[in-house]
């Protein structure tokens, strides 16, 4: 077998020394980047890997990121999620870092969770996920120093110029405006809008962008909870009194299986239904819909917890412009 190559291999070929090359892996920052850049081409050229345990052991450091892991919720919701972090674990590998999940049902019981991983040393940094106005795991966190990044934005005042913390998140109105944008481009009447309750961070921000690009071909704003039953019921209602609607955008896919339910059910199967997320079920039933990338959020993430193709956790402060990565999500039209 061949024998792997070693920091002494990795100094040799660099022509610096092992602790150049150990500062290189473990704390580049310290290292001037014509160095840097001279160690790192030795490490890609060598195909050298250090020793994770051994690291661990001489950092002190548990180059885990924690994460926690959502309530098994059955149906369409929950598809998004797990290719998240399905893509954070593969990304955060490739970076010698670990993921470890977590399970909490409640914001207070994650962060008691949180309370014991950072008291074991257990977790490096910590990426929370489903943001809300108020959530009182940001505040906690910022207050113990512990780096984290949510997928989700802060939904405060102002997230973007004077962000509360690090984030990465979907442009949710870039799809829904995408959305109606090819609704309208395809359908000779009014374009609907099939959405949560009101209060909902996420889902005010797919419908502002519908109401930002429908115009005067603005149809009726239905509301439900995210429920295919309902969303059914609802729509079903609302065409058996409003026959000018020829396309209906909606905030998930659950919404829009409701939806386009509703239209067999109403005798318009001609009305185009998108959805948002695109699920499986929305393939299977041929329902264009709305891509949130999710790996390239998990990119995102990675990147604002340890620098572009770091391999250490290097938290960055919540400054204007470098504290959040906007991921534009893709229509799939089918």
């Amino acid at each position: 077998m061949t024998k792997a190559p070693t920091i002494d291999d990795v100094a040799r070929i660099a022509g610096v020394s092992r602790q150049t090359v150990s500062n290189v892996v473990n704390t580049p920052d310290i290292v001037r980047e014509a160095t840097r850049l001279r160690v790192e081409a030795a490490i890609a050229e060598l195909g050298y890997r250090p020793h994770a345990a051994a690291r661990r052991l001489r950092t002190r450091r548990s180059s885990t990121i924690g994460i926690h892991l959502d309530p098994y919720a059955g149906g369409i919701a929950g598809v998004v999620l797990d290719r998240f972090v399905h893509a954070l674990t593969e990304s955060a590998g490739e970076r010698d870092m670990r993921v470890l999940l977590y399970a909490a049902r409640t914001a207070e019981e994650e962060i008691d969770r949180l309370a014991d991983l950072l008291e074991g040393g257990e977790v490096d940094a910590v990426v929370i996920t489903g943001t809300f106005h108020g959530d009182p795991r940001t505040g906690w966190l910022n207050a113990r120093g512990l780096p984290f990044v949510s997928f989700g934005r802060p939904w405060g005042e102002d997230d973007v110029e004077a962000p509360a913390h690090l984030w990465v998140d979907v442009d949710g109105a870039a799809g829904t405006r995408a959305a109606t944008v090819h609704a309208l481009e395809r359908a000779t009447g009014r374009v609907a809008f099939l959405g949560w309750p009101e209060g909902s961070g996420t889902g005010d921000e797919r419908e502002r962008g519908w109401s930002e690009s429908v115009g005067a071909a603005r149809g009726p704003r239905w509301v439900v909870e995210d429920s295919v039953a309902l969303a059914r019921d609802a729509v079903e209602a609302g065409l058996r009194v409003d026959d000018d609607v020829t396309a209906i955008v909606c905030a998930s896919d659950s919404l829009a299986i409701g939806a386009h339910l509703a239209t067999a059910l109403t005798g318009r199967p001609d009305i185009r239904v998108i959805g948002f997320d695109n699920t499986p079920a929305a393939e299977a039933l041929g329902l264009s819909s709305v891509e949130q990338l999710p790996e390239r959020v998990a990119s995102g993430a990675l990147d604002l917890l340890m620098g572009e193709n770091g391999t250490v956790v290097a938290p960055r402060p919540a400054t204007a412009g470098a504290a959040h990565v906007l991921v534009e999500p893709r229509l799939i039209v089918r």
